[in-house]
């Protein structure tokens, strides 16, 4: 059995501060704001906010291109505020995630000035600098906002490395002072309170540029490992990595609690199954949902106790999944966000909610390409257009997987602005906040924010649902996603109806009963003989089976 941890029954909310809750009314989201509405995510029943990046930041990246790994940003209030946010959370049980960005700075870091301004500076060797190779980039690694990631420093006729924007140089990892001066900053961040730390694209700090190597280089894992023995590791702190080329056995590495590394890794393979193999997240094809059931069936059933996994369908990168493999259409959000909700509530992990996702906010469509913010977004529709590509066909996929779907404001209320702000918000709000916000979920009991609440206390009050054994059901059924959970004489069965037409389920002879009972489900009546259940649209059920 693995050793129990106060984060393995914890419920995260991640927060997307510039679009949360503005306190002074200048449009941006800000720290203050936050504070105000902890009694709300109180409320939810949530432990942990997992905050995206509040640093110092000239926001070429919203955040996370850091000028100052130790002050605030300006439109995000001072430090003061900060240290009155981690007061008041922890006031309340709540620990808060701070986002750690240590693969990059921004390009108007201290450090980088520094290096620019100074071939013979320390801070040269911070950062990545490469000759041409014969009037070129050093070689041909692409940047994940699209071009070259070498850019030409033309001072220095010399090219440093970004492996996301320009205004973004990639920090060197094989510089022992630099780490050093990371790991200095992370125990200023300990020493003011914080619960942990979300590690921003942790699995690219191994990178070595010559070999045109990005992900899991070869002294990732000793990088990490230094980095835990240097500053959290010996703390109760929650931390987990941000590890796109993650497999369970990578992912072991990582979390397997004798490796000294980290409590947990985002694991992104269930996230690329609606695009076209070989191509980018723009280029879409339909979800492969049997897919989907054995991607998770894989990660639940793979680490077992040498790892722990992470549970989510939302953050600030991905669309809103009630969009996205749900139902937003008036008819059916409600009991499509219910059910996605239940079904990956239910399994073994720690389940992370972002912002909105509790009360079924959607995906939005801005009439022109000028509404919107994204860096990424912007680069691809520039790239695209001048490559020819039909504008409305860009536009489509915009709607479907831009970042900024995820990043429009907090729907509070149906007053101006959604309740974000009185001034004009840094971004457009969703036009649909009218009847899609807090206060209409407060007021209903079967509102998806009081689902969400039901799924957490279900959580928090079972063993079964933190460390039981996962066991896949009808893995190859076209719509039905149903699982068991067991431990010791606790048993839970979880059926879901993925679509929008009604299947039948029986339950397999093989699983012995002899009382079932409904813990929660997205219908009023749903059904209690599992020989025979006709589930409806987005049906979704927890049993529990004595």
């Amino acid at each position: 059995m693995i050793e129990k941890k106060w984060w393995h029954n914890s419920v995260v909310y991640q927060i997307y501060p510039r679009s949360f809750m503005d306190s002074n009314n200048d449009g941006i989201g800000d720290l203050k704001g936050i504070t105000s509405k902890l009694d709300y995510l109180k409320e939810l029943g949530i432990d942990v906010i997992w905050l995206s990046p509040v640093y110092k930041s000239p926001n070429d990246d919203n955040g996370y291109d850091i000028s100052d790994y130790k002050d605030i940003m300006d439109e995000f209030g001072k430090m003061e505020d900060m240290e009155r946010l981690l007061k008041e959370a922890n006031d309340r049980g709540i620990k808060i995630l701070m986002d750690l960005v240590l693969n990059h700075t921004s390009d108007e870091h201290e450090w980088f000035k520094e290096a620019k301004s100074n071939k013979d500076s320390k801070y040269r060797d911070y950062y990545v600098f490469r000759k041409p190779v014969e009037g070129k980039e050093p070689n041909d690694l692409g940047s994940i906002f699209s071009g070259s990631a070498w850019e030409l420093d033309e001072d220095s006729n010399e090219y440093y490395l970004h492996l996301f924007s320009k205004k973004q140089p990639d920090l060197n990892w094989e510089n022992e002072d630099m780490r050093n001066e990371l790991y200095n900053m992370i125990n200023f961040w300990i020493n003011k309170g914080v619960g942990g730390f979300r590690l921003d694209v942790i699995d690219l700090v191994g990178k070595q540029p010559d070999k045109c190597i990005t992900n899991n280089g070869p002294k990732l894992h000793e990088y990490i490992k230094e980095m835990n023995s240097k500053t959290f590791g010996d703390k109760d702190l929650l931390t987990v990595g941000e590890t796109w080329g993650a497999t369970p056995e990578i992912a072991k590495l990582y979390s397997n609690p004798d490796e000294n590394e980290l409590s947990m890794v985002f694991q992104f393979e269930h996230i690329s199954l609606d695009e076209i193999p070989g191509k980018s997240k723009w280029d879409l094809a339909p979800l492969d949902f049997i897919k989907l059931k054995k991607v998770f069936e894989k990660w639940q059933t793979e680490l077992k106790n040498d790892g722990w996994n992470s549970l989510f369908w939302n953050n600030h990168d991905l669309p809103r999944i009630v969009s996205r493999w749900g139902n937003d259409s008036n008819e059916y959000r409600e009991l499509s966000a219910k059910m996605l909700a239940t079904v990956l509530h239910m399994q073994k992990g720690t389940p992370y909610i972002y912002q909105g996702e509790e009360i079924g906010m959607t995906n939005v469509k801005f009439d022109t390409i000028k509404d919107y913010k994204d860096i990424e977004l912007l680069n691809m529709y520039k790239d695209r257009i001048a490559n020819g590509y039909d504008e409305k066909e860009i536009m489509k996929s915009i709607y479907a997987k831009g970042r900024d779907n995820a990043r429009t404001p907090m729907h509070w209320d149906e007053s101006e602005n959604a309740g974000f702000s009185k001034a004009n918000p840094w971004i457009k709000v969703n036009p649909n906040y009218k009847y899609i916000n807090v206060r209409k979920n407060l007021e209903n009991e079967n509102s998806i924010f009081n689902h969400y609440k039901k799924l957490i206390k279900i959580r928090k009050s079972m063993d079964v649902v933190v460390y039981g054994n996962f066991n896949l059901l009808y893995k190859n059924h076209k719509s039905i996603f149903a699982y068991t959970r067991e431990l010791n004489k606790e048993r839970i069965l979880v059926v879901a109806n993925f679509y929008d037409k009604k299947e039948e389920f029986m339950l397999d002879k093989s699983i012995k009963y002899n009382e079932v009972s409904i813990l929660l489900s997205n219908y009023s009546d749903s059904g209690k003989n599992l020989d025979k259940i006709t589930l409806r649209p987005y049906e979704a059920i927890i049993y529990t089976l004595k």
